[in-house]
């Protein structure tokens, strides 16, 4: 008879427990964070101690925080990405040079059934924290946040003039105005010095379609027709508001445009001085040439050429 093994190939491995051994978690909320710190017993290897306190979430709160945490030898601070109240916690201990990770609430669920509370979270946060369970996220450097805010607030205000357009084309339709129909862009030249001419006080079909210049495609009679209505004191009065909105946001898309461009050309610059990969804004990682599956490997003899 043939001997077998009854082990199965089942075969005992030392695997080490990875382990952040000075940690600390913050639960946030609006006006404050709890915090979990978890630290080596001084006395009992193998056992840690945790001290769990609450901080309100001002600048000097914060900064105290983290004047507590250098002491105490914390090397990771881990707090959830909550809304934008991370924000001061996470900019502020990472100027006094603690390493800050901000991580997904969906990477941080807790244990179905357990009471949920600040405090428990904030415990549960560092647990995971120490025992290396989380991955952090990106944050961007400064120069990106500050252009990510510049082209938010451009996109912002671009869908706001878009907007109040709408709105007065809307307007010109309750005064039978149908100017939309035979131009293109009514805030074009042509269109909006038929607006201001109404909103003026002009009434004549003529004298408006007379204000058209040579671009519009639409014959004199069609202007003077798609402006023959009932525009009135109101419509003219509210018409003002619009486009003077239309305008101040124009002003202030063209301002974030120029700050954009400048923005833009610095990161490009910073790029190009310190090399591909080493700017703000890209970063190369090396990557080893995938090999056709479908090529032999070469064999080579003697020396190489």
């Amino acid at each position: 008879m043939t001997d077998t093994d009854d082990s199965g190939g089942i075969e005992e491995i030392e695997q080490a427990e990875e382990l952040v051994a000075r940690v600390a978690a913050i639960d946030i909320a609006k006006a404050s964070g709890m915090v979990c710190v978890r630290l080596p017993h001084e006395d009992q290897p193998g056992k840690r101690v945790q001290r769990v306190f609450n901080t309100v979430a001002t600048s000097g709160a914060i900064l105290d925080l983290a004047d507590h945490l250098i002491f105490q030898g914390v090397t990771r601070v881990v707090m959830e990405a909550t809304s934008t109240y991370w924000k001061p916690y996470f900019f502020l201990l990472e100027s006094r040079g603690l390493e800050c990770w901000l991580v997904n609430a969906r990477d941080v669920k807790n244990v179905p059934g357990r009471p949920k509370t600040d405090r428990l979270d904030a415990v549960w946060l560092a647990k995971l924290t120490e025992r290396g369970m989380l991955r952090p996220s990106f944050v961007p450097p400064k120069p990106v946040r500050e252009l990510r805010d510049l082209t938010r607030a451009r996109a912002v205000m671009t869908h706001e003039r878009t907007r109040h357009k709408q709105r007065t084309e809307k307007l010109l339709e309750d005064a039978q105005i149908k100017l939309s129909t035979v131009i293109s862009d009514i805030f074009g030249v042509s269109g909006r010095a038929m607006l201001e001419a109404l909103i003026a006080g002009e009434r004549s079909p003529k004298a408006l379609a007379d204000l058209a210049h040579g671009t519009i495609k639409a014959s004199h009679a069609t202007l003077a027709e798609s402006l023959t209505g009932r525009f009135e004191e109101h419509h003219g009065f509210m018409c003002r508001m619009l486009l003077d909105t239309v305008d101040y946001l124009t002003v202030q898309i063209d301002k974030l445009t120029a700050r954009i461009t400048v923005r833009l050309a610095e990161l490009s610059t910073t790029e190009d001085d310190q090399g591909p990969g080493q700017g703000t804004l890209t970063n190369h990682r090396h990557r080893t040439p995938r090999r056709d599956p479908r090529r032999r490997p070469e064999h080579r003899t003697g020396d190489p050429r």
